[in-house]
């Protein structure tokens, strides 16, 4: 499903990327008074798109379910406020390959203590790692404790003292995230392209097939459990850097819990689902919540509902619609 999608349903994609692209123009004319509060939320909503793309990585395509994956998305966020100067701005062309670095290494280590395991003992040693996480920055006074840390001064992105963009500006920092989006998309639709997401998707369907055939799972899950838990960190990065501050609840179960079901509505193996199920997750909060107090209720309603009535979420309704790609000549052999 990762391979190529129905004409008709890119074209729909790329109307819808259109539209993100154009907003920032438009917006101002079509919602003067809640303009600026759009943008920033849909620039939320575009990191998140990018947890729930890194989830989907493990859970719809290596069948890895995690329960632990905003640990990654919280040190993400936690390592650029620990490396930030208090009073002045942080060289991003330092601080981020730092920050992704170290969230690297500690998804490579929580991987490999957790790829030995499976089934709902993997959901539950995630969870652990997580929760494990949450207790060191709410416990301890690291970053502020349970109070959290602010970020004074978002990071410079300068070329030998020339600033190539501020994103201390709402708008720049809306592109920039863009740009990220459509990076980070576009980098695991080849990396599921390449030899090796192949092997990661037979480990999804059939692990001891792909044993039988002569390749190492475990290695395989723990590079791609790395790289997930990696791009995790980087929209960690990106929400700090919106928000100005960080807190234990980024690394919170809670929070993983949200990136799963965002994963399921949009469709899990497909990519292109987890973003449109950030996008409606998101939406759908906003608009429960300026109904009633009670929006968790409704929320719930509308999980079940698309659970029950789109067993392959939004993206099979729309494959389904549009209709599903034919069949790679080497498949149908």
């Amino acid at each position: 499903m990762t391979d190529r999608l129905p004409r008709p349903l890119a074209l729909l994609l790329l109307a819808l990327l259109a539209v993100l692209v154009l907003y920032p123009l438009f917006g101002p004319m079509l919602f003067p008074e809640k303009h600026t509060f759009l943008l920033q939320k849909l620039t939320g909503i575009m990191i998140l798109a990018i947890l729930a793309m890194s989830l989907d990585l493990l859970v719809g395509v290596a069948g890895l379910v995690s329960l632990g994956h905003a640990a990654f998305f919280g040190l993400g966020g936690y390592m650029l406020a620990i490396l930030s100067p208090q009073y002045d701005a942080a060289n991003i062309w330092v601080v981020l390959p730092l920050a992704l670095l170290a969230v690297a290494g500690a998804a490579a280590l929580v991987g490999f203590l957790s790829i030995r395991t499976s089934g709902i003992y993997f959901i539950m040693v995630t969870l652990a790692f997580g929760q494990m996480g949450f207790y060191l920055f709410n416990d301890t006074k690291l970053a502020g404790g349970s109070d959290g840390a602010y970020i004074m001064v978002k990071p410079a992105v300068e070329i030998a003292g020339y600033a190539l963009v501020k994103l201390g500006s709402k708008q720049s920092f809306y592109y920039v995230v863009l740009g990220l989006f459509v990076g980070v998309y576009f980098f695991f639709r080849m990396l599921l392209a390449s030899p090796f997401g192949r092997v990661v998707r037979a480990i999804g369907v059939n692990e001891n097939r792909v044993r039988g055939l002569g390749f190492n799972p475990a290695l395989y899950k723990l590079v791609a459990f790395t790289i997930g838990g990696t791009v995790a960190g980087l929209s960690g990065f990106l929400a700090a850097t919106q928000y100005g501050f960080v807190n234990p609840s980024m690394l919170s179960w809670h929070h993983s819990g949200e990136a799963l079901v965002m994963v399921i509505l949009g469709g899990m193996g497909t990519l292109f689902g987890p973003v449109l199920g950030a996008f409606v997750f998101e939406l759908a909060r906003l608009g429960f919540e300026s109904m009633t107090e009670h929006w968790l209720a409704l929320m719930g309603a509308m999980v079940i509902a698309i659970v029950l009535l789109l067993p392959k979420g939004l993206a099979g309704l729309l494959l389904q619609v549009f209709g599903d790609p034919e069949p790679k000549a080497e498949e149908e052999e």
